[in-house]
């Protein structure tokens, strides 16, 4: 598909955070709610620090952990800076995560506490800084400015925007579409993982797959976020692309167990699902068979989720 040199994925970003201001963007399952003028400002910070680090466009920024608000909000700094978001599985083990960080070049790791807590820094020397997913806090840095950049980030951010932080105060990297957008490493089941180099081309390409496939979608409408996002299938459908429509977007935070699942769908109603027939076989088995079973499909068939 040939595709026009001016298009560019951080720009549409950017549109649907300026259209979107003052709508939700990202909630945790239960937890805390940022809307898009939160998630803007938190990538404005972040910006500030990835700069203060020395990180150029290009360099490697690595994320690491359970599916959250604010993964969404890492990833989309690292993107819309101009740096590669490289999203590791956090189910990996220590060393693989050590391995893939040290492979990709990253400069920065985004880690949640879980997969933080077996991880060591001596074995990840490339690093400039590690930071903590669940709050953004610094954890390590080998670069004493940052360190400095943490405790007066606030007044940094003021600096930088001293009258106000508005929708005209973001402008996102303009990116091309042979310019490398990501790194996506598979599971490594048939050996180790290997690093797939994704264009932005391919992910604009999604993008409009996307917005034909589902053009009734409306600022402020959910989505359930069940895959990993470390995996392109629940990136890119159930995270990049409401983003970029003005989507609300809940991480279930936890493991997702038929149960959480269907307590989530039933409790949110999102506007579409995206799933894979693993998971909708566990339903099946876990919640509906036995339903079935003991009522009959006409009882199921008053289950308000599958209305």
């Amino acid at each position: 598909m040939m595709m026009e040199s001016n298009v560019s994925l951080n720009k549409v970003l950017e549109s649907s955070f300026k259209k979107n201001w003052n709508v939700p963007a990202l909630s945790d399952y239960r937890g805390n709610t940022l809307f898009y003028r939160d998630v803007a400002m938190h990538i404005a910070k972040l910006h500030i620090l990835f700069e203060t680090a020395g990180v150029k466009k290009g360099d490697k920024i690595s994320l690491c952990s359970r599916n959250q608000a604010f993964w969404g909000v890492s990833y989309l700094a690292a993107l819309t800076y101009g740096a590669v978001p490289v999203p590791i599985m956090h189910e990996f083990k220590c060393s693989s995560i050590h391995h893939l960080v040290n492979h990709s070049e990253s400069k920065i790791l985004m880690v949640g506490s879980q997969n933080w807590d077996g991880l060591s820094v001596s074995e990840m020397p490339g690093l400039k800084a590690v930071f903590k997913m669940e709050n953004l806090e610094l954890l390590e840095s080998s670069v004493p400015e940052v360190v400095a950049a943490v405790s007066s980030l606030n007044e940094m951010f003021g600096r930088r925007y001293p009258k106000d932080f508005t929708p005209d105060s973001i402008s996102y990297h303009q990116d091309t579409p042979e310019e490398l957008a990501m790194i996506n490493y598979t599971s490594g089941t048939s050996g180790f993982s290997k690093g797939v180099m994704i264009p932005y081309r391919a992910l604009y390409s999604n993008y409009l797959f996307s917005k034909w496939s589902q053009p009734q979608m409306k600022a402020g409408e959910c989505v359930v976020a069940m895959l990993p996002t470390a995996h392109m299938y629940g990136m890119m459908y159930e995270f990049l692309f409401p983003m970029c429509m003005g989507g609300h977007v809940y991480f279930l935070t936890r493991l997702p167990t038929p149960r959480i699942i269907m307590d989530a769908m039933a409790e949110l109603k999102p506007s579409y699902v995206i799933s894979v027939p693993m998971v909708i076989e566990k339903i099946y088995k876990k919640q509906l068979e036995p339903m079935i079973s003991k009522y009959g499909l006409k009882y199921l068939l008053q289950v308000p989720v599958l209305e």
